[in-house]
């Protein structure tokens, strides 16, 4: 306590400060103080600040309709109806354009005409040429055909006369055979006959030397003796003969069927020549009538057509006697009525998220709107859509994109002025939570909700 009163003291000394005390009202007396109020406007600027603090706080649990935003451009949902490039399929010099930057043309109607430039293709009358070459050759095949067929009758006519030859020659090799025989017949007898003429004249010439025959008996005997011997050697030569004949037909039998098999064999080789020689000409009327009807092909491809309706965008070659390569782009066809659809890019951490029929809204480059991503029922100037497609892959810059088509809804058209490849805006509806939930997740940045409310438009009504 002291302490204190010394500091206290010393300190009002340093300041020179007065010991009087201003509060005290029986020294100073001040009558204003006691006739001072708060200001009026201070009250209502509580009031208004306390609120607007009770508005926010209500604010905090309103309703709020997570969503996943991207960026795309307006596209055609089928791959025919998008933007394509009108290509020759030969290669040609540029003689008339048919067609203006910005027409309308009818699938079918002519863009322009070329004219040939490959020497081989310089001919006028090439398909006429064509034409005779193939006839030329369909003779050809057709005569191959005709020596096929006599080739054929005369295999026939051969393998007939192989057929009576070798009767004939069997019913020879059967005579000579029984020729044989009927000499082998003839020659035992003779050779019997001469046995017997031998023991004869054994016995006459036993009989003359005993007196009992004369010399004209011996002698006689031995004539009939020799006659005898004669006639064995002519048997036994005519049996020979007879053996040889057989060994003859035999060897001619064995001749002509080696005869006709090698005429047989040459007639089915020359038409083996003939088959192979139709065959080669059947190839090579292929290949003309390929290369007729490749001239007639490509001289219809003269006259570049529009492959569908559409308008021509832009033109890549231009002037005449401009020389095109095949498959080079000429111009550019936009189809007249695309099925149109928005292509927007997502990242992947909401790729999971989203699903084929998730309800999106939609804002167009050129279209004033007032956006409310958190109220859809409160945006102005968007139009409603649904997820039809995702990609399965990524594009360089990791994104997914997805492919989103008018969701039917007659009051929120989408507008016929638009052109394909006009900037989009998109916002994939999601749940339903609360804003200070909403608040509190962007803050941390925690992704939306896996979570589906039963009653939330990006729940089940989405999936529809």
């Amino acid at each position: 306590m002291f302490s204190t009163l010394f500091f206290s003291q010393k300190k009002e000394t340093m300041l020179n400060l007065s010991p009087q005390r201003v509060n005290v009202q029986e020294h100073f007396p001040i009558h204003s103080l006691d006739k001072l109020e708060t200001p009026r406007n201070a009250r209502r600027l509580s009031l208004w600040l306390s609120l607007a603090l009770l508005g926010f706080i209500l604010i905090l649990f309103l309703p709020w309709q997570q969503n996943v935003s991207g960026t795309g451009t307006l596209t055609a949902l089928d791959p025919q109806d998008r933007p394509q490039e009108v290509q020759n399929v030969i290669a040609g010099r540029i003689e008339r354009w048919y067609v203006q930057e910005g027409d309308l043309v009818q699938r079918g109607d002519t863009i322009l005409v070329l004219s040939e430039i490959k020497d081989e293709y310089f001919d006028p009358d090439l398909p006429q040429r064509l034409r005779e070459q193939v006839q030329g050759k369909t003779d050809a095949i057709n005569g191959y055909q005709q020596k096929m067929q006599a080739l054929d009758n005369t295999i026939g006519a051969l393998q007939n006369g192989l057929r009576l030859s070798l009767q004939k020659a069997r019913n020879k090799v059967l005579q000579s055979r029984a020729k044989v025989a009927a000499d082998s017949v003839d020659f035992l007898n003779e050779q019997q006959q001469f046995d017997i003429a031998k023991l004869r004249f054994a016995r006459f010439e036993e009989g003359h030397r005993e007196g009992l025959f004369s010399l004209t008996d011996l002698e006689t005997r031995k004539l009939t003796l020799q006659s005898g011997q004669t006639k064995v050697v002519a048997a036994r030569n005519k049996l020979e003969v007879s053996r040889q004949e057989l060994i003859n037909s035999r060897i001619e039998l064995a001749s002509i069927e080696a005869e006709y098999e090698k005429e047989i064999a040459k007639t089915q080789s020359d038409r083996s020549s003939a088959v192979s020689a139709r065959a080669d000409g059947e190839v090579e009327l292929s290949k003309l009538r390929n290369k007729a009807a490749s001239v007639d092909v490509r001289r219809g491809n003269y006259v570049l057509r529009a492959p569908q309706t559409g308008y021509v965008v832009r033109a890549a070659k231009a002037g005449i006697g401009e020389t095109i390569k095949e498959g080079e782009s000429v111009t550019t066809l936009q189809p007249a009525s695309p099925r149109r659809a928005v292509e927007l890019y997502v990242s992947a951490t909401d790729l999971p998220l989203i699903e084929i029929g998730k309800l999106v809204r939609v804002r167009f480059d050129g279209w004033p709107a007032l956006q409310f991503s958190g109220w859809p029922q409160m945006s102005v100037g968007t139009f409603g859509g649904t997820v039809r497609i995702i990609d399965r892959v990524a594009n360089t810059e990791g994104e997914y994109r997805i492919l989103v088509s008018p969701d039917g809804n007659p009051n929120e058209q989408w507008p016929e002025a638009l052109r394909l490849g006009s900037g989009v805006y998109g916002w994939v509806m999601l749940n339903n939570v609360q804003i200070w939930y909403e608040i509190w997740r962007r803050i941390n940045a925690f992704p939306p909700d896996l979570q589906r409310s039963p009653g939330s438009v990006g729940g089940k009504e989405g999936e529809k």
